[in-house]
């Protein structure tokens, strides 16, 4: 969860100009792999990855905040069932697996993007620099 925190910070602090993105698409992962999806440029990942912080957040906050709606307080109990418990922690585990891949597949895309951007800003410092020889 930090890792993914600090990542969204970095790239939120580099990106300054995301129109930058716009028409540059992910290069292909090493495993030769297609980004999931279809095929949508950095600019349209930026933006989804800054809409998902928000989320995570809140998600986050809901979890640990004892007074948010996501309460159950008022709920009625049902009565578990023989084995519930047993289920229980196999399907917390299972939701706790995959929370903790896409958080991390968020950190690699968030680190991904703003690596490109950084490359980005590079090629046009250096083209600048040429120009102006």
């Amino acid at each position: 969860m930090e890792q993914y925190f600090s990542a969204t910070q970095k790239m939120e602090q580099e990106v300054m100009f995301p129109s930058l993105l716009r028409g540059v698409f992910p290069q292909q992962e090493r495993d030769g792999e297609a980004p999931e999806g279809g095929p949508t440029d950095l600019y349209e990942r930026y933006q989804l990855l800054k809409a998902i912080k928000p989320v995570v957040e809140r998600g986050l906050a809901s979890v640990t905040d004892p007074g948010s709606s996501g309460d159950a307080e008022g709920d009625t109990e049902v009565a578990p069932d023989d084995g519930a418990e047993g289920n229980l922690e196999e399907r917390l585990s299972h939701h706790v697996n995959g929370l903790q891949q896409v958080l991390t597949d968020l950190t690699k895309n968030t680190k991904a993007l703003t690596r490109r951007y950084s490359q980005i800003l590079e090629q046009i410092n250096l083209s600048d620099d040429q120009s102006s020889s």
